[in-house]
């Protein structure tokens, strides 16, 4: 598992609540190559978006190992794991997180900016292009369509050419028309480059388009199946 981009060995969590103790995944083991594109399915609760924290290193299981592009990130402390994320990681989430007072090629240049880009203007405009929005980069979040505004996301989530993208939802907050154009060009990103994408939703479309899908019920992996080829 170490050779993966991603991995989870016997990872569990518990968490306490009011009621007590909750076991919100229990033994989950599995690997990611290079390149693939994997969906994490389930029930709600099932513990999909609680994998996908872990997965990230935004939080630690209680037992376990998750290995992300070959650091073991249980163990290291919160700060040595943002600096894995800065490295290695790209998020796009149902609700967009844009920065509103900075328009689409700023919104773009600024994880390139914190990676010490050297030029990252050129870059970001690359890839606003690539998304589609070559005539949209000087507008502000405010000014911008649900689809496009998921469209700047995903334009700033690949800028850095991460090794795992992690897309929480995306379509969560879109209509199904828009959802699927944005889908289309996040696999189409994801084909043309490195990036292993790692997508958690609960339409059973989308993860069918995937290279493979991992289930989960109440905690527990329940299935790891891949496309047919």
């Amino acid at each position: 598992m170490k050779d993966a981009v991603l991995a989870a060995e016997q990872v569990s969590k518990q968490v306490i609540s009011p009621e007590g103790g909750l076991t919100i995944l229990t033994d989950i083991s599995f690997s990611i190559g290079k390149g693939e594109s994997v969906a994490i399915v389930g029930a709600s609760g099932a513990g999909k978006s609680t994998l996908l924290a872990l997965l990230a290193g935004l939080d630690l299981p209680t037992t376990g190992t998750i290995w992300l592009n070959g650091t073991n990130l249980t163990e290291l402390d919160e700060d040595g794991r943002a600096a894995v994320r800065a490295a290695s990681v790209g998020f796009v989430f149902q609700s967009f997180h844009l920065v509103p007072s900075l328009n689409a090629l700023e919104n773009v240049m600024l994880p390139l900016e914190l990676a010490g880009a050297e030029q990252p203007r050129p870059r970001a405009l690359e890839i606003i292009e690539q998304v589609g929005l070559k005539d949209r980069w000087s507008h502000y979040p405010a000014q911008l369509s649900g689809g496009e505004k998921q469209r700047v996301a995903i334009a700033r989530a690949f800028a850095t050419e991460p090794a795992v993208l992690f897309a929480d939802e995306p379509t969560g907050n879109l209509d199904s028309r828009t959802g699927d154009h944005v889908m289309q060009l996040m696999f189409e990103l994801n084909r043309h480059s490195s990036t292993t994408l790692v997508l958690v939703t609960h339409d059973k479309s989308l993860a069918a388009r995937c290279d493979r899908e991992i289930s989960l019920d109440a905690g527990r992996l329940v299935g790891d199946s891949r496309a047919a080829a």
